[in-house]
């Protein structure tokens, strides 16, 4: 039976060291799979062509497509960030700024006569109770 006493020090850095390394080749292959299925310039024979290359030969076919498309998926993944930070702010524009702006536009309507003083106090009131 081995005990934790009997496993050299320099064996345990060795098996961190496979470990860690084997879950950045996962991560890597994970995002260049990623990377090929979202490409929009590759045709599906293409696509395929690249799960086989890094299915049969998985380093080399990683290495391959890192040294090929390195630049194609820095833009790839530029471009999918900028997307989504333009639909969030498109969200959070479309449900509109709070508690401040309900008053806002309520202090806007008083102002422009379309309640009285007393609506926009309840309309305060109401908004101040519901934040």
């Amino acid at each position: 039976m081995i005990i934790a006493a009997d496993y050299p020090f320099l064996d345990i850095l060795w098996s961190m060291i496979i470990f860690f390394a084997w879950v950045v080749w996962i991560w890597m292959m994970i995002l260049i799979l990623g990377d090929v299925f979202r490409r929009r310039d590759s045709s599906g024979w293409a696509k395929a062509g690249w799960v086989v290359f890094m299915l049969v030969l998985p380093f080399l076919g990683v290495l391959v497509y890192l040294i090929v498309n390195h630049d194609g998926m820095a833009e790839r993944s530029a471009k999918a960030a900028q997307a989504q930070k333009s639909q969030f702010d498109d969200y959070v524009r479309s449900v509109g700024g709070g508690a401040a702006s309900e008053i806002d536009k309520a202090k806007q309507l008083l102002d422009s006569g379309a309640i009285t003083p007393e609506e926009f106090a309840t309309l305060k009131a109401k908004v101040l109770a519901a934040a």
